[in-house]
């Protein structure tokens, strides 16, 4: 059986299947934990709510006897976005597409031959149900980078994980003998420094976690933030076993006119980009963050677009709108700085004295 679904795995486009238990995931339960009550955690959701669940498949799935893993890799077809461009923002290459779907696709096609053979099966994909990072460990698909990313031979991070369960008593993997070494380029990478030890994420700096979160980004945070719109690469791109598939790349993919966001309904952004994780599919966060690409852009041309905001009934979006015209500079983002002072929201006002007074931070 094993054989059949590693030759269905490679005919899907699916790397470095493994089998392993479902016994609980001691170590990633500590470091969830840890991260919860620490405060690096930052709020985060998915499988850091309920640790105890995400650990243990067997608390969704007690019928579970097996995890069978399975990676996608997606670069190079997810393109390269290539240097900044005036009014574009980048995109994190996972994102480029719904790359999710041809893992979903061939984790089924697994999922079926289980079937056929009278077992019990269920895919899990992006599920909160399951740390699927400790399962490609354990199952042998990949081992633990310094960034936090599972690393698979040929493709290095570049890798969606997905995993089907099973009643079936198939043959578990041997996990692999490799890491890191001393390699360490992922820590230096990280742009705001939140790769805080080998393994160890601060996800209060991640500019991926930022992209993504609710209520407004810290201006600490929002220079560092450059072109991204949506996630960040920087130390998959670092990372040495991930330059094969790099080097592969032959198209230009990945960037998002975020004028045209700007221009568009509620309606229209959440069918544009239905593949973003945005907190309450509320377009309003990919809008604060196009924002902040223009402040970004050190193009003049942009002050026009970003004033439309100086009046937004949402202040959220008005004080990233401040943020953005006092990076851009200028005359004209001066004048509607002044005229935003006497705006009624408190941290609006803030971000206008501020960025007025030359201290935006």
């Amino acid at each position: 059986m094993i054989e059949r679904l590693r030759v269905e795995a490679g005919a899907c486009g699916l790397a470095g299947l493994g089998v392993c238990t479902t016994a609980v995931f001691d170590e990633a339960l500590g470091e969830i934990r840890s991260a919860n009550e620490s405060g690096r955690a930052a709020g985060l959701t998915f499988t850091f709510s309920e640790p105890e669940r995400s650990t243990d498949v067997r608390s969704s799935f007690p019928w579970a006897a097996r995890l069978v893993v399975a990676a996608y890799p997606y670069v190079p077809e997810a393109g390269d976005p290539g240097p900044p461009l005036a009014g574009t923002g980048r995109v994190a290459r996972f994102a480029e597409s719904d790359h999710y779907e041809p893992l979903r696709r061939g984790l089924g096609r697994l999922s079926a031959l289980l079937h056929e053979e009278g077992n019990r099966a269920e895919v899990l994909v992006d599920d909160n149900r399951l740390v699927d990072r400790a399962a490609a460990v354990r199952a042998g698909v990949g081992w633990w980078g310094k960034s936090t990313m599972v690393l698979v031979p040929g493709a290095g991070p570049w890798v969606l994980l997905g995993s089907v369960v099973t009643d079936a008593q198939l043959p578990v993997s041997t996990p692999m003998r490799r890491s890191c070494g001393t390699c360490d380029a992922c820590i230096p990478a990280c742009p705001t420094g939140a790769i805080v030890a080998p393994g160890v994420l601060d996800a209060r700096l991640c500019l991926a976690r930022w992209a993504q979160a609710p209520g407004w980004i810290p201006r600490s945070l929002r220079a560092a933030m450059g072109d991204r719109l949506y996630g960040c690469d920087d130390c998959l791109e670092a990372c040495p076993p991930g330059d094969r598939a790099l080097n592969r790349v032959d198209r230009d993919a990945g960037r998002v006119d975020v004028v045209d966001l700007l221009d568009r309904s509620d309606d229209q952004v959440r069918t544009l980009f239905e593949r973003f994780y945005v907190p309450r599919n509320d377009p309003r966060f990919l809008r604060r963050n196009a924002l902040v690409v223009l402040g970004n852009s050190a193009e003049p041309a942009m002050v026009a677009i970003v004033a439309r905001f100086a009046d937004h009934p949402d202040p959220m979006l008005r004080g990233h709108a401040a943020w953005a015209l006092a990076r851009l500079g200028g005359d004209d983002a001066e004048r509607v700085l002044r005229s935003m002072q006497d705006d009624p929201d408190p941290q609006v006002a803030g971000e206008v004295a501020d960025a007025l007074a030359g201290t935006l931070g």
